[in-house]
């Protein structure tokens, strides 16, 4: 299992970096299924939105697959590489891949190899919990499960600062999860 998380993913120079580094293999012969945002209408998934942006990172067009969640049986059991989710409101975009059941699937990808790359709300969404992400995002969708995918023991702090420092101190006081965090030139390697 190997899962690479950031806030800022491929936007941040540092960040695109560290993936890179990061991986087996060229980003141009890497097969990824992106994940895109709570925000995405059905018409931009189906659009060529996603697969442009990821083309400007460096993925060559015939390896982008763009998980379309109103179908996302068909998503499940794909031949590819990397698995990246970026950012978004973290509590809507949990909810999404939970109505549309594929956070099993993320789970069985990640436990079969496939890297995992999360930014943002990625990030948090890989984590114990997501509950003290309500401090940075409202609860939009209304969930009450606040568990993310627990694929690493510990929480983030994302886009951390010296303005996030008082909540993360808060944080380790609690004792409940292990906090990591994370400024926007920032990244973390998990590997099992």
């Amino acid at each position: 299992m190997k899962l690479i998380l950031s806030s800022c993913d491929f936007k941040n120079e540092n960040s695109k970096q560290f993936i890179l580094d990061n991986i087996s293999k060229p980003l141009e012969e890497i097969r990824v299924l992106f994940m895109p945002d709570d925000c995405a209408s059905k018409k931009e998934i189906l659009s060529d939105k996603f697969y442009d942006r990821l083309v400007s990172y460096g993925f060559k067009r015939e390896n982008i697959t763009v998980l379309n969640y109103y179908n996302a049986d068909s998503f499940k059991n794909l031949d590819i590489d990397m698995l990246y989710l970026s950012g978004g409101n973290t509590f809507s975009v949990l909810h999404r891949i939970r109505k549309h059941g594929f956070d099993t699937a993320m789970i069985n990808y990640i436990k079969n190899g496939v890297i995992y790359v999360g930014g943002s709300a990625g990030a948090h969404i890989a984590s114990a919990n997501t509950r003290h992400v309500l401090k940075y995002d409202q609860n939009t969708a209304q969930i009450t499960d606040f568990s993310g995918l627990n694929l690493f023991e510990g929480i983030l702090v994302c886009h951390f600062s010296n303005e996030r420092q008082a909540h993360f101190e808060s944080l380790k006081r609690e004792g409940i999860y292990k906090v990591f965090t994370l400024t926007n030139d920032e990244s973390l390697l998990i590997e099992k």
